[in-house]
């Protein structure tokens, strides 16, 4: 299978000298075989466009088996700072015999090929450039170990890129010896293998492509950093102390990447860790070890995906309706049932908002960014500790996976806020407290953490029905009443979850609803939309549920709505109308995108113009 959805357009005539050139505007993909080492290669090329000062990214789309089977990586360099995935594959790396007659048909014309000369591509088409490279020959001359020639083939590639895309070979150097670090005999080899690469290309292929690559300088101070490893870092600065997990992709880099952090960081000066980090023996087993430290009083999380949830569900409506803090790390992907492990969907956030039987309404928070992986971490454990309930943070594969640029994370100043514990000294004050007993209009009640060291601390918990002093009850009455204060909290909630980001410029008809990666198609789309079709669209970002009022203020002053997200069923559109008049619902429109791959904008635009009539 191929990963650009273009069709193959009438044959025009070839690549000619003498064309325009395209600089800081291409998209690279490298397609190759799982568990041949292409990855060290990719993240070569990848720094190395970001260290010459070019904005970038990098998605992987990788099989979810075993290894020989197709994967490709998309590198993406844009002088604009577009860093969505683009439709359109500009630069192709062909190196999988398997799929590299679907990948050269499924280029737009006038794409770029760089290939193994075995497979001899350059047959297909005629209105492609194409490089041909002997890599078995090159890479024999600068590898000796022939066990070792598979992996450092592709350090040829980078070699043979960088000279036709002109890239600095200093940085790749630099890229090469960061990617190896202390291991100087692997990264010499490797960057034997991209100077022989390096000077093929330069003393035989002829460069009649317009794609290159140029230093610039809107990287400075910049990071690269993926979604899972910024939400462990937030995590630790939470001050998390309980993490329980089993293992599932796509999050399983996260915790493994905040066991790695708090190994460094989380030792106290006895020498003696100040966390817990549990693997369970599976999903429902992680979830209840959540909810059992944090009714101990411990901020607790786990992290998983899709099929993961599903298994989560009794013990989330546990947790909502005893009222305990936890923090339950959702990355998304393509479900149902096992569906594509290793692709990228939009597709729990209805099941998630409403997880469990009976009446129960969770929590969500939606990062878009990296940076919010790291900040809206530390906000979902101040939420659950404030409303004293499970809360999920919901990002997906393409975030928490793949490469990002980003601004440098600020260090955490605000303390942490636990909500309302009541301790020795305000016991002694009241005398007493009613455990579910909504004391301040809120919904919100007060608890105690067990070792309170007063008699009128203790209280039960359970899942069956109770008053508000925590006493077993089957009165309809109490049961109501405790449902309708757990309706008041979610209310409540709606004034301390993150705000959305609006851009309004106040004279369009039109606005566009979205969230988590979805964003960055948005971003890109409200230019093309601006500048091929002179159509304006006002946008607002939701970043939590509840919904806040900024959402239903935005729906308000908006003629048409455009809920653009990354599933079939239009789930966020589904909570929405939920909430919203007759009138105001009848405003909503989808647009949807649930093939696995990462939204494009040229999708977006698509939809959104033609839906306008334009």
């Amino acid at each position: 299978m191929a990963t650009s959805d273009v069709g193959v357009s009438e044959a025009s005539s070839p690549q000619t000298t003498g064309q325009k050139q395209i600089v800081n505007d291409l998209s690279i993909q490298v397609a190759t075989v799982n568990g041949s080492g292409s990855q060290s290669a990719n993240t070569v090329l990848l720094r190395t466009i970001f260290q010459m000062g070019v904005p970038v990214s990098g998605k992987n789309l990788f099989p979810s088996n075993i290894a020989g089977l197709p994967t490709w990586y998309t590198i993406r360099a844009n002088k604009n700072g577009y860093i969505a995935r683009k439709k359109e594959i500009d630069f192709l790396i062909a190196m999988n015999p398997e799929t590299a007659r679907e990948d050269v048909l499924s280029l737009a014309p006038g794409a770029a090929v760089l290939f193994d000369e075995p497979l001899q591509l350059d047959k297909l088409r005629n209105d492609l450039t194409f490089y041909v490279v002997p890599y078995d020959k090159l890479v024999a001359a600068v590898c000796p170990e022939a066990k070792l020639r598979k992996l450092v083939k592709n350090m040829i590639y980078v070699g043979v890129a960088a000279q036709l895309l002109g890239l600095d070979m200093q940085q790749v150097e630099k890229a090469i010896r960061k990617q190896f670090k202390k291991k100087q005999k692997a990264a010499d080899l490797n960057m034997n293998a991209v100077k022989a690469g390096y000077d093929y290309a330069a003393s035989t292929l002829t460069k009649s492509d317009p794609y290159y690559i140029e230093p610039s300088n809107q990287t400075q101070g910049k990071i690269i950093i993926d979604g899972n490893a910024a939400a462990a870092l937030g995590c630790m600065f939470a001050g998390v102390s309980v993490v329980t997990w089993y293992p599932i992709t796509p999050s399983s880099s996260l915790v493994e990447q905040l066991i790695d952090y708090m190994k460094r960081f989380r030792i106290g000066p006895d020498g003696k860790a100040t966390f817990a980090i549990v693997q369970a023996e599976d999903e429902l087993a992680a979830v209840g070890m959540v909810i059992g430290a944090g009714w101990a009083g411990a901020r607790s999380m786990t992290s998983t995906s899709g099929p993961g949830i599903s298994l989560m569900a009794e013990f989330a409506g546990f947790g909502y309706y005893t009222e305990v803090p936890g923090v339950i790390f959702d990355v998304q992907r393509v479900g149902p049932s096992t569906g594509l492990p290793t692709r990228t969907a939009q597709g729990d956030v209805l099941a998630t908002a409403v997880l469990s039987h009976g009446d129960t309404r969770h929590i969500l928070i939606f990062p878009s960014t990296v940076e919010e992986c790291f900040t809206l971490a530390m906000d979902a454990f101040d939420l659950a500790e404030q409303f004293q309930t499970p809360v999920f943070v919901l990002t997906d594969l393409d975030l928490g996976m793949n490469n990002w640029m980003s601004e440098p994370f600020h260090y955490p100043e605000k303390p942490l806020q636990r909500g309302k514990v009541l301790s020795k000294d305000d016991l002694e004050k009241l005398g007493s407290f009613a455990r579910y007993k909504d004391v301040d209009g809120d919904g919100i009640p007060y608890r105690t953490l067990p070792g309170t060291d007063h008699p009128a601390a203790a209280y039960f918990t359970r899942g069956s029905g109770h008053n508000e002093k925590a006493q077993y009850s089957e009165r309809p009455d109490d049961y109501q009443n405790n449902l309708d204060r757990l309706g008041r909290k979610f209310e409540t909630a709606r004034n301390f979850v993150p705000k959305p980001v609006k851009v309004l410029d106040g004279t369009s008809d039109a606005g566009i609803i979205a969230y988590g990666t979805t964003h960055w198609a948005i971003e890109e789309s409200l230019d093309q939309m601006r500048n091929e079709h002179k159509l304006k669209a006002d946008y607002l970002r939701v970043r939590a549920y509840p919904f806040t009022r900024e959402v239903f203020d935005f729906i308000e002053r908006h003629k048409r709505i455009y809920i653009v997200e990354q599933n079939r069923d239009a789930q966020l559109l589904s909570l929405l109308k939920m909430e919203l008049p007759a009138a105001q619902a009848a405003k909503l429109r989808s647009v949807l995108h649930y093939n696995g791959l990462p939204i494009d904008a040229r999708s977006v635009t698509v939809a959104i113009s033609s839906q306008e009539g334009k």
